[in-house]
């Protein structure tokens, strides 16, 4: 994570302070030491799963005392509420900054970058990411509500604007059910990232290997979409 990405959190830890998800001493700690605290707490979650973090474990990972974890937050769930409030107005912050990008792109372009862009930025985050996946693909409710619903409905409320607008340039044909297909490009988007950055997905999935580069396959996945809604070329039905 560069310095101007942290900054960028120390602008959510304080809002999160206001909030009270956490204290002052958090805050005005050094940002590396912030940093080592939260990375902590996403290789104790990945390692064992988010309801089993241990603050002990934590704490070692961190290189500060279990007492000082406590200085910043009330207990083991108020650490790791802090830590999935934090990570979501992130990744929302950073969707919305794509939003009129997007927007504005012929589709083609626009689906090609949205996939591209995201898998080269989740791999450098590939903590958060794990993370992510777990909350997303082992069926905790309560993480599925407040860090996967949450990104998971921005994620193809993009996609739908995209068509969306798309459509009202005319690279849609007019029949074509929108709101329908939105939601089945998001599906193949999911899929095709995923499948890049979570590795034993791509073991199900097969959509990659020494033979078959990313690129190959986005460029094959955009085609069979444009495919199925551009405007039909002249004598085809």
């Amino acid at each position: 994570m560069t310095l101007s990405d942290w900054l960028q959190y120390h602008t959510y830890i304080l809002e999160l302070e206001k909030e009270g998800k956490v204290t002052r001493t958090f805050r005005r700690l050094d940002l590396e030491r912030q940093q080592a605290i939260l990375n902590a707490v996403l290789a104790e979650a990945n390692a064992k799963g988010p309801a089993s973090l241990n603050i002990k474990e934590i704490a070692r990972r961190a290189g500060v005392s279990v007492g000082s974890l406590y200085q910043y937050f009330p207990n083991r769930d108020g650490l790791l509420d802090f830590t999935v409030t934090l990570f979501v107005r992130y990744l929302t912050d950073l969707f919305e900054m794509s939003r009129p990008f997007l927007r504005e792109m012929p589709l083609r372009e626009a689906l090609k970058a949205y996939l591209q862009v995201g898998v080269e930025w989740g791999q450098t985050e590939a903590d958060l990411i794990r993370f992510f996946g777990r909350a997303a693909y082992q069926g905790d409710h309560d993480l599925g509500e407040c860090i996967v619903r949450p990104i998971a409905t921005l994620m193809r409320d993009i996609i739908r604007e995209m068509l969306a607008t798309a459509a009202a340039r005319g690279e849609i044909r007019p029949e074509v059910d929108v709101e329908a297909a939105a939601r089945v490009v998001n599906l193949m988007m999911i899929a095709m990232g995923d499948s890049q950055l979570l590795p034993y997905l791509n073991v199900y999935f097969q959509v990659t290997d020494e033979s078959m580069p990313l690129q190959r396959v986005t460029d094959g996945l955009v085609e069979m979409i444009l495919r199925g809604i551009e405007p039909l070329e002249k004598g085809e039905s």
